[in-house]
């Protein structure tokens, strides 16, 4: 495309001047994300103003329609701002399962109406959704699921319990997989893709403490809820075709987290932040081994950063492609090792949880490096990306 260099410069500046200093740098914790919802939370001025700004620019989703509310940028201009707003380490204006997940699903798959009625609301962060796919019998083996859904006409009565379900107790709308004929022969045909209004009775919702202290996950129960018919996401009993689908999308965001968001703690924050105690008199990190893994994480970082950009590229332009495999599997096994590294390089200031002389990066740390672990889980766990990727990247036979 012409005229990158122009637009590279453009992009630059007008981020320069629209995101406030506040808003760049990390660590963001979970708490002072803009998540779109019905009732919006805003964790300061800068934060509002640097919303607004970005969903009037249409920059929330750049590479969408503009007549839906996206930027309508070219894959090319999408990849140059996110390589400017992570140098400006800007943070996302807004974090959204809808921005990530299901808005470009609806896009390739839903209906006019369906576009009509759910994507500007989503680059408006109106709507906050989460995920109803794995199941207590059903987790990477997602084909089994049991979540019935029955026809009555106009909408379905939907029966059954969702597990895993990241921030189910604070969604508005749930995009669910159910079973809406359970006699086809393979299990992946009888399928549905649905949404579904998590505001209606019947649903209960139950929090999952996990070890790092955070509740992001739920388990939700289902008791005769309704999914009107039209919010069916493609054709009936062909919901597995449009979740594979959502599945690419879903793993592309959790390979980014190897690429260092302005929400995330980096190592460069580490090493800025106690330099006097891990530098050298010339500026270097005293222990070499410690520092030949900094400079081996920072290679990874680059090489996660090129291949995310390639694979979006790739997703952008509707070509066929195995990347988001891979990416899953290094982009969350990169933010384990990291999260290693960043323990390791605070050492002892590192095992806190709570109390006074510590700094937020401190207390954080641990709990970042503790809820690490699900990521390679998540989304499909590494053991299984590994077999996915070897049959199916790599085509190699099997035993």
């Amino acid at each position: 495309m012409a005229n990158l260099d122009a637009f590279r410069s453009e992009v630059r500046a007008w981020l320069e001047a629209n995101c406030p200093e506040s808003m760049r740098g990390g660590p963001m914790r979970p708490e002072d994300r803009v998540w779109g919802a019905r009732k919006m939370h805003f964790p300061s001025e800068d934060a509002k103003l640097w919303f607004d700004r970005m969903v009037e620019k249409g920059w929330c989703a750049p590479d969408w329609p503009s007549e839906y509310g996206g930027g309508g940028l070219h894959p090319d201009q999408c990849r140059i701002l996110r390589q400017e707003l992570r140098r400006l380490r800007c943070r996302e204006s807004q974090y959204s399962y809808g921005l990530t997940m299901i808005g470009p699903v609806l896009l390739e798959y839903g209906s006019e109406e369906q576009k009509q009625e759910f994507i500007p609301p989503i680059v408006r962060g109106e709507i906050r959704w989460c995920q109803g796919y794995s199941e207590p019998g059903a987790g990477s083996d997602l084909a089994s699921i049991s979540t019935s859904a029955r026809d009555l006409g106009e909408h379905y009565l939907v029966n059954g319990q969702k597990l895993w379900t990241s921030d189910a107790d604070k969604a508005d709308w749930m995009y669910c997989l159910v079973r809406t004929n359970p006699d086809m022969a393979s299990r992946q045909r009888g399928i549905s893709f649905v949404l579904i209004d998590m505001h209606q009775p019947g649903i209960t919702v139950k929090p999952i403490r996990l070890i790092s202290g955070e509740s992001p996950f739920c388990e939700v129960f289902m008791d005769n809820v309704v999914a009107q018919k039209r919010h069916l996401i493609g054709e009936e009993n062909t919901g597995w075709t449009v979740a594979k689908r959502l599945l690419q999308h879903e793993r592309n965001m959790m390979g980014d987290l190897a690429t260092e968001s302005g929400t995330e703690i980096s190592v460069q924050d580490v090493i800025n932040s106690h330099a006097e105690h891990l530098c050298s008199s010339d500026g270097r990190i005293a222990d070499p081994a410690l520092r030949q893994r900094v400079v081996q994480h920072f290679i990874n970082r680059s090489c996660a950063s090129e291949l995310n950009d390639r694979a979006l590229a790739e997703l952008a332009a509707g070509e066929p492609s195995q990347s988001h495999l891979v990416i899953k599997y290094t982009g969350t096994e990169e933010e384990k090792r990291r999260n290693q590294l960043i323990v390791d390089m605070l050492g002892n200031r590192a095992l806190v949880w709570e109390g006074e002389g510590f700094t937020d990066l401190e207390r954080d740390s641990v709990r970042k490096w503790l809820n690490s672990r699900a990521y390679t889980i998540a989304g499909g766990s590494s053991e299984v990306q590994l077999n996915i990727i070897a049959k199916r990247v790599l085509e190699l036979p099997g035993l």
